[in-house]
């Protein structure tokens, strides 16, 4: 369901370790008209001070003190800078063109939480030899590798005339050496169980030096050393080669948690365009979307792109960027007011071969 997120994956704890606290689904929202921050109240403030421990087997490395003033030093921030423009596009936020279903902002959306949770992780590595969250669980992670495995049947020939063209088995000389981008890596294990379905050409990419030191870390670890880990912001990439598939676990959830996130999803639209080759995949994974609300947005970019006219009534079909292949459709689902959904999906797209 849009909004459910999934807190990671738990690992069993050693005994006395204390349990590990909820991450806040929202520690300070969107602001009035100024479009700001709210400054958090006292108990939003205790609350993310108890969130700010490590996310792994041994609990926080830091005392109460030192946790309390790490989140409301990120939470200063996240005030400070609700006001600040966007990073260097075309696209600004523009208050009449929001979208009514946005997610509200969160620190989750600013690159010093995830600056901090990486090197809180990266010092837990060196300490102890863990990896950190599997983000959406190790099932779901899985699951993403096989599935995406599945869909290189549909690079190679092209959309089937319905799903039943997506088959489990592909020959493994057809894919292996597909240029594979995860953006937003993390601790990139994503990557390692890609290659364990047999793909060998795999970057990830990650705006936080101590994602990618922590991802470097645990691919050497476990054997996994042809993977290429770049720092990079895909808002405002630096790469000068296209993939034929990318794959995102939670990136796009955590770009439009920030303060700004509608101009900064077009944003992300932009770059994976321009990343992927024509006839190639996006493969994206999100707790904060439905799969609905994703083709949404996906047609929404098409328009934004080809420009308004597009949208008038008999003005011929909007030329596509992206076209729906499928969707995992394994995952268990709830119901929520009586609809029917589950608190993940994973979509694929494929990139056109023209914007026509």
């Amino acid at each position: 369901m849009a909004g459910i997120r999934l807190t990671p994956e738990e690992p069993e704890m050693p005994i006395g370790t204390p349990p590990r606290p909820q991450l806040p689904l929202s520690v300070a929202g969107a602001g009035g008209g100024s479009g700001g921050l709210e400054m958090a109240s006292d108990d939003e403030r205790s609350v993310a001070a108890d969130s700010w421990s490590v996310r792994s087997e041994y609990g926080s490395t830091l005392d109460d003190d030192q946790r309390y003033a790490d989140a409301a030093e990120v939470l200063a921030a996240a005030a400070a800078s609700a006001n600040f423009p966007s990073a260097a596009s075309d696209y600004c936020s523009d208050k009449d063109d929001q979208d009514p279903g946005d997610v509200e902002g969160s620190m989750l959306g600013l690159q010093s939480y995830w600056d901090a949770s990486y090197s809180e992780d990266l010092a837990n590595f060196q300490e102890h030899g863990h990896a950190g969250e599997i983000w959406f669980g190790a099932d779901v992670m899985d699951t993403v590798a096989v599935w995406t495995k599945s869909l290189c049947n549909i690079i190679q020939g092209g959309i089937p005339s319905d799903h039943e063209g997506i088959k489990s088995e592909v020959d493994e000389n057809l894919f292996s050496n597909y240029p594979v981008l995860d953006v937003g890596t993390g601790n990139g294990l994503l990557l390692q169980a890609l290659a364990k379905q047999g793909f060998t050409d795999l970057t990830g990419t990650d705006y936080s030096e101590g994602a990618i030191e922590l991802a470097r870390n645990l691919a050497t670890r476990d054997g996994f050393t042809s993977i290429k880990f770049l720092v990079d912001d895909l808002l405002e990439t630096r790469l000068d080669r296209k993939f034929k598939i990318i794959t995102d676990k939670g990136t796009l959830d955590a770009i439009g948690l920030h303060p700004d996130g509608y101009a900064k999803r077009i944003m992300y639209w932009e770059s994976v365009s321009n990343l992927v080759e024509p006839g190639g995949i996006v493969v994206i994974t999100s707790c904060n979307h439905t799969k609905d609300e994703l083709l949404q947005e996906v047609e929404e970019f098409s328009k934004r792109k080809f420009g308004k006219e597009n949208m008038d009534e008999g003005a011929g079909p909007v030329s596509q960027i992206f076209r729906y292949i499928d969707h995992v459709r394994t995952y268990p689902t709830i119901m929520f007011g009586g609809v029917e959904g589950s608190q993940v999906c994973t979509v694929a797209f494929q990139r056109m071969l023209s914007e026509n």
